[in-house]
């Protein structure tokens, strides 16, 4: 039996498929070895050493101690007792540094005695698993080296920086060598945002009509000076440029003068075509999609997130059941930086474009030129494995997400291999002469006139077509062109665009800034740590990470600075191409010496006893002269002003963001906490002072004191909309009059009440839940409307369950195993039992062995096999060894491997036994 290893079941899956039954495929479940992740895994032969807590031993070569997670044991352990019976290895991980590195790793802990093949691929289809087992290869130990170092960098600046965070703003933060810097990014798009002074401008624009159609003309010079436009404005002023180009040609039309011009040119006729210019243009086609345009083109197109974008693409490429008992991947390797297609792929494409939409449509291959100098993660470009296999042939195998992104990969792999669009640009100018200036309209108009890529492309060019027209020509009444209205057009200028998902991780790889298996869990981990909030689809950062980042910035300037962190990818690249020895780069990036400033463990110890805890700076108070500052309290942030104290300190509610945050605003916070000491009235009743409050989660009224010894005082928040000037005693006593007893059942003797809840207002008896109709109010509802409600019959909120697919029936009880749909969202159940699918698993893969796997290892499960017989027990083991392998599947395949082998230098460790290090085993 000849053993092949890949990381993943999925993989592993589709490999068996094309392989006789002298092969044997398993999944290694991504990473077998990594890091310790905590101090209590650290084996206790290190731990009283002084570099214990890194795992890397910076006294002798940057050495790293590797330990198998527990995690990862029992799929080691499987892959043990496969290995007794086997008579060859072959490795076929992923081709770049990660899938590697994993190789590697499986040698130095299985270490084989039978003879070791690596074999490397683009695509699971049985023609490239075949072509790859005919020519295999040596294991790359430059891509292992380059992959370690990345490791160990990402160790020694994550667990040496983030403690630092936990000691000066809060525990459980991290920095790392990417993340940092994304988190910079954020925070510094939202100080341009915050410094931005807006500037209003007017343009004037005109309808003209000729031949029966109408097109417009924009005014765009008076007397030679052209109008201003957004970009003419400096954005920290709001006022024009003071360049002496800018104040020699353009003129800045303020409302006044733009109303009196409009009014003259309209008056002003017959208006002259004083030029008619034709131009022909061209459009080239986008190259085929790497990871990052993949993950941004899904993100604007799909609006799929870049970490559901990967996961999609992974399942892709790893196969997909596509009818008549053939599984196949359906796209190649998803994290590469290189735009190349084979010389297969080039003729395929060809053949089919000339087949689909004409001869015309195909004037040769087309081949395209890696921006990216160290591209080396993958040797391809991201398409269909088979560009014949049309999007609309597999409608019925994908699911809708992975149909869309497949037929984005589709249509951009083809449209990469067609003509450009030839575009004719027409740009007509009317010169109009007024009493002491002259003024210059112009109106552009574009026609494809054979539309190439763009056929494939979806089309992404709209015809603006003019009239015909000719120089000479005169608009006016009677004439053949007509002037309709001219009209003034206010204008302002906008503050630079927040990042989304899609647009940072643009600007990380224009900065050279991480790699393609990095951008979707760095993105994921700034959103986890709390330095980032979605709005929409922007990233919005928290208070949090303007306090981390203005840490970083004043005391580890170099090692958030982009140029510093493009050189340290350059440097790791470097390694994987043999041209950088990596125990000299580690020395020098941690002790310094080289291009990497004083070095990280110099600059600690320098900077430490500097640090102060960071505040964030608002403003003044213009009576006192108190600054205004934010600092982070344990669970919130909040506003103090000169000392703080009671009166001076005041919580930032969650919807005001940084940017936001005025001195003006502030100052109303806190003035609205002043008045807060001041009770809106007494209650009826108890005679307790009502009060409006502000808090972290926004303004509420309380009935009751605060303090020390005092029962908790009744809250209610203020519905959403209604604004603080607008809270009266009488609302403050209806909003805390929730939940009211309206009485008892007259036949079991339950309290009634009614109550706002999760999903509006309600009625409440016993177990009994009934929503309010919109003509009810909660506030005045009666026993008897209560009772009426509480009659009819339930009208449950809940989804009613839906079978999604029958996955076959239970081993054991010949239950059927059913995949649903719920109110809580998928689910795979026996009749007995429900478990839900996890959030990173796509329920559309799942399969019969997983969801038995889910069953088995919910706890109602594993209850009831405690009760068993010890042959029951024995069963139940298997199958949970089945659902480990799994769970682990769904977050280290899906998501990039890079849970294990953590690529954003977050901190938070773990570790079983030790492995030690040693040379690669050769290779046949």
């Amino acid at each position: 039996m000849k053993l092949v290893i890949v990381e993943s079941p999925a993989k592993a899956k589709t490999i068996s498929r094309f392989l006789g039954k002298e092969y044997k495929v398993m999944a290694s479940y991504g990473h077998i070895r990594d890091l310790p992740s905590s101090a209590e895994e650290i084996p206790p032969e290190y731990k009283d050493k002084p570099w214990a807590t890194l795992a890397v031993d910076t006294d002798n070569g940057f050495a790293p101690i590797y330990v198998v997670p527990k995690e990862s044991k029992k799929a080691l352990n499987e892959i043990k007792k496969a290995l007794k019976e086997a008579e060859e290895v072959v490795l076929a991980t992923d081709e770049d540094r990660e899938g590697e590195s994993i190789s590697w790793h499986l040698l130095e802990t299985l270490k084989p005695k039978v003879p070791v093949k690596r074999i490397a691929f683009h695509e699971i289809t049985k023609s490239a698993i075949l072509e790859a087992l005919a020519n295999p290869r040596g294991l790359d130990m430059e891509l292992v080296n380059a992959q370690e170092s990345r490791r160990i960098v990402d160790r020694l600046f994550g667990y040496s920086l983030s403690p630092l965070l936990w000691k000066k703003v809060r525990p459980k933060l991290s920095a790392g060598r990417v993340q940092s810097v994304a988190v910079r990014l954020v925070v510094e798009r939202e100080e341009e945002r915050k410094a931005f002074k807006t500037a209003r401008y007017w343009s004037i624009e005109a309808t003209l009509s000729a031949d029966g159609k109408s097109f417009g003309a924009s005014l765009i010079s008076l007397n030679g000076k052209r109008l201003a436009t957004g970009k003419d404005f400096d954005p920290a002023t709001g006022l024009l440029k003071t360049d002496a180009k800018t104040a020699n040609e353009v003129i800045h039309l303020l409302e006044d003068e733009a109303q009196r011009t409009a009014q003259a040119l309209f008056l002003h006729v017959p208006w002259r075509v004083a030029s008619l210019t034709q131009k022909k243009t061209r459009q080239s086609p986008a190259p085929p999609f790497i990871t990052s345009t993949l993950q941004q083109a899904a993100s604007s197109i799909l609006n799929l997130s870049p970490r559901r974008t990967m996961q999609i693409a992974q399942k892709l490429y790893e196969g997909v059941d596509i009818g008549g008992g053939e599984r196949e991947g359906l796209i190649t390797y998803m994290r590469t930086d290189s735009v190349t297609l084979s010389e297969n792929a080039l003729a395929e494409a060809g053949q089919v474009i000339r087949q689909l939409f004409g001869p015309e449509y195909y004037q040769g291959p087309r081949r395209y030129v890696t921006k990216s100098k160290n591209a080396q993660e993958a040797h391809e470009a991201i398409r269909p494995t088979h560009l014949h296999r049309h999007p609309d042939s597999l409608r019925a195998y994908l699911a809708h997400d992975e149909l869309t992104l497949y037929q984005l990969i589709w249509n951009r792999t083809i449209a990469s291999q067609m003509p450009d669009a030839e575009i004719l640009k027409t740009t007509v100018d009317f010169e109009v002469t007024l009493e002491n200036q002259t003024a210059i309209l112009r109106a552009n108009g574009s026609v494809v006139s054979f539309p190439g890529f763009l056929r494939a492309a979806n089309g992404n060019h709209r015809d603006t077509e003019l009239p015909p027209l000719a120089e000479g020509q005169h608009v006016g009444p009677g004439e053949a062109i007509e002037l309709q209205s001219v009209e003034a057009e206010a204008h302002q200028t906008v503050p630079p665009p927040r990042y989304t998902e899609a647009s940072l991780i643009q600007r990380l790889e224009e900065e050279g800034i991480g790699r393609p298996s990095t951008y979707a869990p760095t993105i994921s981990t700034i959103e986890q740590r709390g330095y980032v909030e979605r709005v929409g689809k922007t990233l919005v950062p928290t208070f949090l990470a303007v306090a981390v980042i203005s840490l970083l910035r004043k005391h580890f300037q170099e090692y958030v600075d982009l140029g510093f962190t493009a050189r340290m990818e350059d440097a790791l690249d470097e390694i994987s191409n043999g041209r950088l020895n990596s125990k000299e780069f580690l020395a020098k990036f941690y002790r310094g010496n080289g291009n990497f400033g004083d070095g990280l463990l110099p600059q600690i110890e320098k900077e430490l006893p500097k640090m102060e805890f960071p505040v964030i700076p608002v403003g003044q108070d213009p009576q006192t002269g108190d600054p205004i500052i934010v600092r982070l309290g344990k669970t919130s942030p909040y506003i103090q002003r000169g000392e703080g104290g009671a009166e001076n300190t005041v919580p930032i509610p969650r919807e005001i963001n940084y940017e936001e945050l005025t001195p003006d605003k502030a100052l109303s916070l806190l003035q609205f906490k002043a008045k807060a000491s001041e009770a809106l009235g007494r209650h009826p009743e108890t005679g307790e002072n009502i009060y409006l409050q502000i808090g972290p989660y926004g303004p509420y009224v309380q009935q009751g004191e605060t303090g020390e010894g005092k029962k908790k005082p009744k809250r209610a928040s203020l519905p959403k909309g209604m604004s603080l000037s607008a809270v009266t005693l009488d609302i403050a006593l209806r909003l805390l009059s929730l939940p009211r007893e309206l009485g008892r059942h007259p036949e079991n003797g339950e309290t009634i009440t009614a109550a706002v809840g999760r999903f509006g207002p309600y009625v409440k008896c016993g177990n009994e839940f009934r929503s309010l109709d919109v003509t009810d109010d909660v506030y005045t509802i009666s026993l008897e409307r209560a009772l009426e409600l509480l009659a009819q019959p339930k009208k449950s909120r809940r989804k009613t369950k839906t079978v999604l697919a029958t996955l076959g029936s239970h081993p054991e009880t010949g239950n059927p195993i059913e995949l649903c749909d719920g109110r809580y969202g998928p689910f795979v159940t026996d009749g007995k039992i429900n478990v839900s699918v996890p959030k990173d698993i796509d329920p559309q893969s799942v399969t019969l062995e997983q969801a038995l796997d889910f069953i088995a290892q919910s706890p109602k499960s594993q209850k009831t096999l405690a009760k068993k017989p010890t042959a029951s027990r024995s069963t139940a083991t298997k199958t949970s060894t089945k659902k480990t392998t799994a769970k682990k599947s769904s977050a280290k395949t899906t998501a990039g491997k890079s849970k294990a082998q953590n690529t954003t230098g977050d901190v938070t460790p773990k570790t079983p036994r030790l492995v030690k290090r040693k040379n690669a085993p050769s290779i046949e």
